[in-house]
C-alpha cells in the first residue's frame, strides 16, 4: 500500500522556507555555471536506511526548475542497500546544484526518523502491542516526521494538542483532581479521544473510575506493567511511557500494553549518509 504524505501545500511551505534559507539573495557559486547548461545527477545511500521523503525533494528541484526529470527505483517505506542509486535527475545544472542540499537534508532527516522506527517496530513484530511517536518533532517539520514515523512502520499518536486530549498532573493540579479534569475535559471535548497520565496505581484506579479512553502508564516497571495490565482488563486502552529503549521494548510488550509511545523516534535524530554526484552535460 502506498503511504500518503501530507498535503502538497505543506510539502511546499516546508521546502520554500528551507530553499529561502539556503539561497537568500541567489546561489553565488552556481553562477558559476552557464544558464543554460544541463546536467544529470543520481543520489545513493552510504548504509542501509529505510527511504522517505520523496515528495519533499521532488519538491525542492522543481521549485528552481519546473522541467527536472526526476526516475524513482525506490519508494518511501522501501529499505535502501548501501551505496544503491535510488534516484535520478536531470535537467538544468544550476537548479540541480542549488536543490541539492535542501533536497538531501529533508531525506536524510526523515529516512533517519522511518530507519529509527523500523528498528522499534521490528522490535515488537509478532505482539500485539504497536510503537508511537510524540510530539517532541523538529520544530516545523511535525507532519513531516509523522509521515516519516508511518514509512517506518510506526503509528502517530495525537498530532497536535487540538486532535486528542491528554491529561497530565498539571491539568490534575489544576482541575481539583483527576475526576474533575475528566469531567470537564468530557464536557468540553466529548468526541475526542481522552487519556490520563498515571505514576502509580491509585492514579490508574481513579483514570479507570473516571471512564478514560486510554491509560498513561508513566515508568512503570516490568512487573507493575503485567499487575497494570491485569487491572485494567479492557477497560481502557493502556500506553507505556517513560524508561523505554529498544532493549526493553519485548519486556514491556510481553505485559500485553497496546502502545508504547517512544519520544526518540522523532527527537533523537540522526541523518542517513547520502552522496549525491552530479555530470554535467550527461
Amino acid at each position: 500500500m502506498r503511504l500518503q504524505p501530507p498535503d502538497t501545500a505543506l510539502i511546499l511551505a516546508d521546502v520554500r522556507r528551507a530553499l529561502a534559507e539556503d539561497l537568500g539573495s541567489g546561489d553565488a557559486t552556481a553562477e558559476l555555471l552557464p544558464a543554460d547548461a544541463v546536467a544529470s545527477a543520481y543520489v545513493i545511500s552510504r548504509e542501509a536506511a529505510v527511504l522517505c521523503g520523496q515528495a519533499w525533494f521532488e519538491a525542492c528541484f522543481h521549485e528552481l526548475a519546473a522541467d527536472i526529470a526526476i526516475t524513482w527505483y525506490a519508494a518511501d517505506g522501501d529499505w535502501l542497500q548501501p551505496n544503491q542509486r535510488f534516484v535520478e535527475m536531470r535537467g538544468n545544472a544550476r537548479a540541480l546544484v542549488s536543490a541539492e542540499r535542501c533536497a538531501l537534508n529533508f531525506v536524510q532527516t526523515l529516512s533517519g526518523t522511518a530507519t529509527v522506527t523500523a528498528a522499534h517496530a521490528a522490535a515488537l513484530a509478532g505482539t500485539r502491542t504497536r510503537v508511537l511517536d510524540t510530539r517532541k518533532t523538529l520544530p516545523g517539520l511535525r507532519l513531516a516526521q509523522k509521515y516519516a514515523v508511518r514509512c517506518g512502520g510506526g503509528s502517530n499518536h495525537r498530532i497536535g494538542l487540538y486532535d486528542a486530549i491528554l491529561i497530565k498532573e498539571n491539568h490534575i493540579a489544576a482541575a481539583g483532581s483527576l475526576a474533575a479534569a475528566v469531567a470537564a475535559a468530557r464536557a468540553r471535548h466529548p468526541e475526542l479521544l481522552l487519556e490520563v497520565e498515571v505514576e502509580n496505581f491509585e492514579e490508574l484506579h481513579q483514570a479507570l473510575a473516571a471512564g478514560v479512553d486510554r491509560v498513561m502508564l508513566d515508568e512503570f516497571s516490568d512487573t507493575d506493567l503485567a499487575r497494570a495490565v491485569a487491572e485494567v482488563a479492557g477497560r481502557a486502552e493502556i500506553e507505556v511511557s517513560g524508561g523505554v529503549d529498544l532493549s526493553r521494548l519485548r519486556s514491556i510488550a510481553a505485559s500485553g500494553v497496546d502502545f508504547i509511545s517512544v519520544g526518540a523516534l522523532t527527537k533523537h535524530v540522526r541523518a542517513v549518509d547520502l552522496s549525491m554526484r552530479v555530470t554535467l552535460g550527461g
